[in-house]
């Protein structure tokens, strides 16, 4: 009975996974969410966003924010991880899952800017973006 119940929590910790764990794959899922901005493909970046985020603004209106806002900034030329943080909770949103990361970012008509991007795991337990702002 104790190597059974051992090996069981064994298999849940490795399960679970640690915060580096989550944030490396957050971070990944961030990265191919972003690169759908950079395309201007902003529709297809709402589809494939959380389902908080989704619920928290329209389709439509997601494409006019988001290019309001990156247009003007034209081609990113350089990303780079800047910091992230592995949390339970966000403000203004449902206890859960979360990972903030901030990009150093650089496009073709502002050369120092930050990205914030905060993905969850979604129902489908996959990391979903559920928040993006650039200053």
């Amino acid at each position: 009975m104790g190597l059974i119940l051992s090996t069981m929590m064994w298999v849940n910790i490795a399960l679970a996974g640690t915060a580096d764990d989550k944030e490396a794959k957050a971070i990944e899922s961030g990265l191919q969410w972003l690169s759908r901005c950079d395309k201007a493909e902003y529709a297809e970046s709402w589809e494939t966003a959380a389902t908080y985020f989704k619920n928290a603004v329209k389709k439509e209106q997601w494409e006019q924010m988001a290019a309001a806002a990156r247009n003007p900034l034209v081609k990113m030329v350089k990303r780079d991880v800047k910091s992230q943080k592995y949390q339970t909770t966000a403000p203004g949103a449902p206890d859960g899952e979360y990972v903030i990361i901030k990009f150093s970012t650089t496009f073709e008509n502002k050369k120092e800017s930050t990205e914030t991007l905060t993905m969850m795991i979604d129902k489908d337990r996959g990391w979903r973006a559920a928040g993006y702002f650039v200053k």
